[in-house]
């Protein structure tokens, strides 16, 4: 049985949302780095209700506009998305979110909270150019 959302509840929901969508749009990111965090903190969402709920989100065509921006932007500059990549890694996704999710209902949510928080930090790390400081720094080629 479904319990009833409180305004805040709603509120919260939809600035989740709404944060989420832009970054997504804006830097590609969204599902599970915007909405899961603030689902686990703010509304008190365990591991697996949050990971959850980010997929049945993303399930839905919530990311064509944005895409479709990307892909305008594309054709005026001769830069266009290969639909061939997207329908390759969108089957692939389908495939791989089915064997993930499959193993991750299984796993503690302990557990399954810092794998998916060093997920997040190995991103970040190697978006960030971090590695090849350190790689400068342990070779000692940094002055």
């Amino acid at each position: 049985m479904t319990k009833q959302m409180d305004t805040q509840t709603i509120i919260t929901l939809l600035i989740i949302g709404l944060a989420a969508g832009i970054l997504s749009g804006l830097a590609g990111v969204g599902g599970g780095i915007v909405m899961v965090p603030a689902l686990v903190f703010f509304l008190h969402y365990t591991q697996h209700q949050a990971q959850g709920t980010s997929l049945g989100v993303i399930m839905m065509p919530v990311a064509l506009l944005a895409f479709l921006q990307y892909y305008k932007m594309g054709q005026q500059t001769g830069t266009t998305i290969q639909w061939q990549a997207v329908l390759t890694i969108a089957a692939a996704f389908v495939i791989g979110g089915f064997i993930g999710g499959k193993l991750a209902v299984n796993v503690n949510q302990q557990v399954l909270k810092k794998v998916f928080a060093l997920v997040l930090f190995y991103t970040a790390f190697k978006m960030m150019g971090w590695d090849k400081w350190v790689m400068d720094l342990v070779q000692g080629r940094l002055k």
